[in-house]
């Protein structure tokens, strides 16, 4: 009887290493070490960024130069603009997280039963935000339409805020001619007394909104206010950091 003669196919003793057996699928092959290398670098440089941004948003504000931030990262701009098209998108996603806690604050506020104490625990928690973060406020007054969420989140914060005074207002506790731009006035007023030591302007803060609830009170309210903090008028003009 003639010898048979094997004969395989191009690439079938590789094929047939990787699956002697000869039956089912093709072994599936992990993806190349470079690519899985590549996905760790894109993350790790995103969370470079975005910390970036946080820490200097928290210092100077919002219009932080972005080729500022990209450097603080440690990264090119060009890698921050492919990550973060425009500031927008970068602001939004650093104030995520903040802008849910807000609106997190404002719900539980609704259900408190005591619309006084209700507003006033809002009132004080969105200021002592604002203390120890320069940029929440200006990100939560500004206006972000193309971001994935961050607008919807604040109307329904700016919604509970408005059911929240009209709730104060029908207590009586509440003066009547308090005016929804009088939460405006508050925000602006309290993000002016950053100093250069975040304990001194967590304090500053908290005593401005106790002498504010006070004036907002009717019958001007009563009750000990929180201790002065140590501040002299010649750190009106120092900036965090100076």
């Amino acid at each position: 009887m003639a010898e048979r003669t094997s004969r395989m196919e191009p690439g079938g003793a590789a094929r047939a290493a990787e699956n002697p057996s000869g039956a089912g699928p093709p072994a599936v092959r992990e993806p190349p070490i470079a690519g899985r290398a590549l996905r760790s670098d894109a993350r790790h440089n995103r969370r470079r960024i975005l910390e970036a941004a946080r820490a200097a948003f928290a210092e100077r504000g919002i219009d932080v130069p972005m080729v500022a931030i990209a450097r603080r990262a440690g990264v090119g701009p060009a890698t921050l603009y492919r990550r973060f098209p425009t500031r927008e998108a970068l602001v939004a996603e650093v104030f995520a997280d903040e802008m849910a806690e807000c609106a997190g604050l404002v719900d539980e506020a609704l259900a408190d039963p005591d619309p006084w104490r209700a507003f006033c625990t809002v009132l004080t928690e969105v200021c002592a935000m604002q203390a120890a973060d320069k940029g929440f406020t200006e990100a939560f007054l500004a206006a972000f339409p193309d971001s994935d969420g961050f607008d919807e989140r604040r109307v329904h914060v700016e919604h509970g805020l408005d059911e929240l005074v009209r709730r104060a207002k029908g207590s009586g506790r509440l003066r009547a001619d308090f005016a929804r731009e009088d939460l405006v006035l508050v925000l602006l007023a309290n993000g002016g007394v950053a100093t250069s030591d975040p304990e001194t302007t967590r304090a500053a803060s908290k005593r401005l909104v106790a002498h504010l609830l006070r004036s907002f009170e009717s019958g001007g309210g009563s009750g000990e206010l929180p201790p002065a903090p140590p501040i002299g008028l010649g750190q009106l003009y120092r900036l965090p950091g100076d």
